[in-house]
């Protein structure tokens, strides 16, 4: 056993090594999230780039939305015209500051919008498709972006709100991708080689923002940067890939390395549950005494109070759960949180039966055993059904249907629940004469 054990790690410390280089796939998926990130904070910042110009206080206009231009000549009549005179011709607006402020904070509730709904939308459609979709939207608005003003400032801000929620739907789901992705130890160079993006990109456009717009017109910051986005939309769609098992390109070598590097963590992660499950268990077990021995709560309250909590938790975390598939930190946190919240019922409705009845609490815990055998059977089969119908919906089915039995329990036991000894369970004393 111990030479198996020595021989399967050693084969795991080989395929880490031949597959840990720069030259793989999933270093090239890190590379186009790196570029997709950049994309998304150019396309961001694009404006406040642009806005320099496109409010020039130097230049007046009476209306609110008005827009100055150079002379309208014919560009036909004069092929010697000069790029700096084209960008002369740019529109200018009357924005005031607060209008300004505005139009600057419209992406950031768009983000705010959707940074749930998209680890949702991510679950059932997959992460590939809404990060795709999040950054060719906000691709294309950016490039309306200069028709958009000209309309108004009113749908510059719906534009602009719109995108923010594009880009929502973009940035949450990375993490859903790299947790098929990234074996646990290159999680760390993987994603900050993608989020470095973000990081790069505000310098680039910081620098070379102000430059485009002086030398060609600001609408060509919205020009550039929303063609790169488009650009890199077919990158995207063309190489991402949910799950590196599907993947057409994939080297066996480097499909082994991921899943036998993850399956490992797999081990480690199923005991955890457990290990929360036995520390809620004595946890719990401690505070039920302890306030029982102190008089803070009389026995029932008590009972109550332990039975709320291990059904009304693990049912919180499981309605959670379909909303932050995203996060894969989040997910395994939810996950091990519903088995161990759950062992808070030990001191509660589960050893209610020495409570109102010590003399048959065996007879009583063996019925309540098997109503929950009973239950898993039920369950069990359930399960299955609803996730034949459908993988993704038919687990978020299951997550609400057993918070949902959790509560009519949680319900009946408030209302029902009692903890003094039951007249049927006292010993009669009889005397002989």
């Amino acid at each position: 056993m111990k030479r198996s054990s020595v021989l399967q790690g050693a084969h795991c410390v080989t395929l880490y090594r031949l597959d840990s280089g720069f030259c793989s796939l999933r270093y090239g998926l890190a590379l186009i999230m790196h570029f997709s990130n950049f994309t998304m904070i150019t396309q961001r910042v694009s404006l406040s780039i642009a806005i320099i110009a496109m409010v020039n206080s130097t230049q007046h206009q009476d209306p609110a939305n008005a827009a100055t231009e150079g002379p309208l000549t014919d560009p036909l009549s004069n092929r010697s015209r000069s790029v700096k005179d084209f960008g002369t011709r740019a529109a200018v607006y009357q924005w005031s500051t607060e209008t300004q402020g505005i139009i600057f904070s419209s992406i950031s509730y768009g983000i705010i919008l959707t940074l749930i709904p998209s680890g949702y939308l991510a679950g059932i459609f997959g992460a590939k498709h809404i990060l795709g979709a999040g950054l060719l939207i906000s691709s294309l608005l950016t490039l309306f972006t200069p028709m958009a003003a000209e309309f108004g400032v009113i749908l510059v801000i719906a534009i602009r709100t719109v995108q923010g929620m594009a880009q929502g739907m973009a940035w949450t789901g990375q993490f859903t991708i790299w947790a098929k992705w990234a074996p646990p130890l290159e999680r760390s160079k993987l994603t900050s080689i993608a989020g470095s993006g973000a990081a790069f990109g505000s310098f680039i456009i910081l620098c070379v923002g102000g430059l485009i717009s002086q030398a060609l017109g600001w609408p060509f910051v919205f020009y550039i940067f929303g063609s790169i986005g488009c650009v890199c939309c077919v990158l995207w769609f063309t190489v991402i890939y949910d799950d590196p098992m599907n993947h057409p390109c994939i080297s066996g070598k480097e499909k082994e390395h991921i899943t036998s590097s993850l399956a490992q963590q797999s081990g480690v992660l199923s005991s955890l549950p457990f290990i929360a499950a036995s520390s809620c268990t004595v946890l719990g077990g401690q505070m039920a005494d302890f306030l029982l021995s102190r008089n803070l709560l009389s026995l029932i309250t008590v009972r109550k109070l332990f039975s709320s909590l291990g059904l009304l938790l693990p049912s919180l975390c499981a309605v959670a759960l379909p909303f932050v598939t995203s996060s894969y930190i989040t997910t395994i946190v939810l996950l091990i949180l519903i088995p161990g919240t759950s062992n808070l019922c030990d001191s509660g409705f589960i050893i209610n039966t020495l409570d109102v009845a010590p003399r048959y609490a065996s007879f009583l815990m063996g019925i309540s055993r098997g109503f929950g055998l009973t239950a898993g059977i039920i369950s069990s089969t359930t399960t299955g059904f609803l996730i034949s119908q459908d993988s993704e919906s038919g687990w978020r089915n299951v997550f609400f249907l057993s918070a949902a039995v959790n509560m009519f329990g949680m319900i009946f036991y408030l209302i029902f629940g009692q903890a003094e000894i039951q007249n049927w369970a006292k010993e009669r004393m009889i005397t002989r004469l």
